[in-house]
């Protein structure tokens, strides 16, 4: 089935869905690179008022990816919450970009609402909506989720520390994470990508790791950052894991380059919940996304990538994650050119998550070759916390020195709190000023903190 809008005279024909939405999106490098972008701004302005007509059943009628092909389609389809959806089903996209934004629509009847929204419903309302749309449903929206503590209370930002080193040097690491507790972060997970390989350098990781968590009594928790795979080994070998970490993707064929399947995550997920290692909530997932994955590996469809990006959203709100976050700008500029489309990126990705019930977190990040810089991630960091992002990254300097890519730093998270007064997971801001590190205030103190605390760092 096709679709056609007329604009200034000229009629403008798009083939079937996903080229309409494809045809739809701001522009972005990575559309253009797979071919399937719109050719002028007229065209895209024509799709998006031809999107903008197009009822929301028909997103319950015609699948992006064929539904025989795909287990990520078939996991939407049927999952699909048909008296959630009830709300909104005779509503077309652009009453539905209006009814988001009215007054009416409150934190707890979008709430009610997510199960009913498919991820291709959130991507294709999303490309109707300017940056302060999007920031302004996101903000409305509220997705909490608990293990050692609580992520994603309204007024909060959690933050990772991601102590990656590229030797995995246990001295190096510890340094990293000390520094990142002594600015008062840490309360999303401490996170580390290994640059080795191997179950016996994995577990050296997840036991220092854990040893530190209780030993300080932190109420966070752990990850190493490994292939699902390897987790499932470690936790069948008695290590201490804590959250369940897995990259997923919007299309199968995508997943299958990754080397995962949904029944895989399934396992993953239910070998972690046998622990019972949380102590506030079984959230036991942390996934990580990025527009361009798909398409990186040659498994798009020809979609375009927010709409597939939207559909890893929906595989992460099937298992129940505790984080979930898109590593916006990693990929590279063959997928977000400059700034500006990173900027736009982290926006769309955060409002679709959170709109379909993920705790979604953002890495606002940018590679050395891309046409961005610090001040684009400032303005992105700002954009997200007033739009109430779950998480962000703690990173030495900002500068990952293992991944080789810019992110956010301490620092980063420091200033966001104070500019716009956010708190941390409330049971992390009762240990850190227990550790005596902040005041009752939230804000870092001068002198020495607790004994115990000193002791663990300096013997590093």
């Amino acid at each position: 089935m096709g679709y056609e809008h007329t604009l200034g005279g000229t009629v403008y024909r798009f083939a079937d869905l996903k080229d309409l939405l494809a045809k739809a999106t701001p522009l972005r490098s990575g559309d253009v690179l797979a071919g399937i972008a719109a050719a002028t701004a007229e065209q895209r302005m024509a799709a998006r008022m031809a999107l903008a007509d197009l009822p929301l059943k028909r997103f319950l009628e015609e699948a992006v990816v064929p539904y025989e092909e795909d287990e990520v389609t078939r996991l939407i389809a049927d999952t699909h919450d048909e008296e959630a959806f009830t709300p909104v089903a005779d509503l077309t996209v652009g009453d539905f970009r209006n009814w988001l934004l009215a007054d009416t629509t409150t934190t707890d009847t979008l709430a009610a609402v997510a199960p009913g929204i498919t991820p291709e419903m959130a991507a294709a309302v999303s490309k109707l909506m300017r940056n302060q749309d999007l920031i302004l449903v996101a903000r409305k929206c509220r997705v909490v989720t608990r293990f050692r503590n609580t992520i994603g209370l309204p007024g909060r930002l959690s933050v990772r520390i991601q102590p990656n080193h590229p030797t995995d040097d246990p001295r190096g690491i510890a340094a990293s994470i000390f520094d990142g507790l002594f600015y008062g972060c840490g309360d999303a997970v401490i996170g580390i990508n290994p640059a080795g390989d191997g179950l016996p350098v994995f577990t050296r990781l997840w036991r220092a790791l854990d040893e530190l968590i209780h030993r300080l009594e932190i109420p966070t928790q752990s990850c190493v950052l490994t292939h699902v795979t390897n987790q499932i080994r470690a936790i069948e070998a008695g290590v201490p894991v804590d959250l369940v970490f897995q990259s997923v993707a919007g299309t199968q064929k995508a997943n299958e380059s990754f080397g995962i399947s949904l029944s895989l995550l399934a396992e993953a997920r239910s070998a972690a919940l046998v622990l019972k290692r949380g102590t506030l909530g079984d959230n036991v997932m942390y996934f990580e996304t990025g527009q361009g994955s798909a398409l990186s590996a040659g498994a798009h469809h020809g979609v375009d990538q927010q709409t597939l990006e939207a559909r890893a959203y929906g595989v992460a709100r099937h298992f129940k994650p505790l984080l979930t976050n898109s590593v916006v700008g990693f990929i590279g500029p063959e997928y977000l050119y400059d700034g500006k489309q990173i900027i736009r990126a982290g926006l769309e990705d955060h409002f679709c998550g959170k709109l379909l019930g993920v705790p979604l977190g953002v890495d606002v990040c940018y590679t050395n070759h891309a046409e961005a810089d610090q001040d684009d991630m400032d303005t992105l960091l700002t954009l997200l916390g007033a739009a109430g992002v779950t998480y962000i990254m703690g990173v030495p300097g900002a500068d990952d020195v293992m991944l080789n890519y810019q992110s956010t730093s301490y620092h980063d998270a420091l200033y966001l709190r104070n500019v716009l007064g956010l708190k941390r997971a409330p049971e992390f801001e009762a240990w850190l000023e227990k550790m005596q590190l902040i005041d009752r205030d939230g804000m870092l103190l001068p002198t020495r903190p607790d004994s115990r605390l000193l002791a663990a760092a300096t013997s590093i």
